[in-house]
């Protein structure tokens, strides 16, 4: 019995495989990426006031375990810095913003600056370290 070449073996370039584990992959916008405009979306889009110095938007879905956990842990961040409001969105409600922001899975995190602007994102449920240290960059 003959096998079949590998990939490798016939010569295919190899393509590298992605670990996906659950955890959050963070990235950086600037607002050339955002679209352009400078600004992010607004309260009255959000359902929900900004905060005085940054707004941590979650998308959520209903059957959604990580997002559980993920508004346990934005909701403690939120208390403990002062002007940081959340605001959780369900996804399945919001499909035009979920849409018009690219988001691709929940729990997505977005960190908005006073402005509005978003100036980093998370897919997975963060760490309390790692969104602190978003906030950071919004403040």
């Amino acid at each position: 019995m003959v096998c079949p070449p590998t990939p490798a073996e016939a010569g295919a370039p190899e393509v590298p495989h992605r670990r996906r584990n659950g955890r959050a992959r963070v990235s950086g916008r600037d607002d050339a990426e955002a679209g352009g405009s400078g600004t992010g979306p607004g309260a009255a889009e959000l359902g929900g006031a900004l905060g005085e110095r940054a707004t941590l938007v979650q998308f959520s879905s209903a059957f959604c375990a990580p997002c559980r956990a993920t508004r346990r842990v934005l909701d403690e961040v939120a208390a403990m810095v002062p002007g940081v409001a959340h605001i959780e969105i369900d996804a399945e409600a919001r499909l035009d913003l979920v849409r018009a922001l690219g988001i691709l899975k929940t729990p997505t995190v977005l960190v908005l600056d006073a402005h509005g602007r978003e100036v980093r994102r998370a897919a997975g449920q963060p760490r309390r370290a790692d969104v602190i240290a978003a906030l950071g960059a919004a403040v």
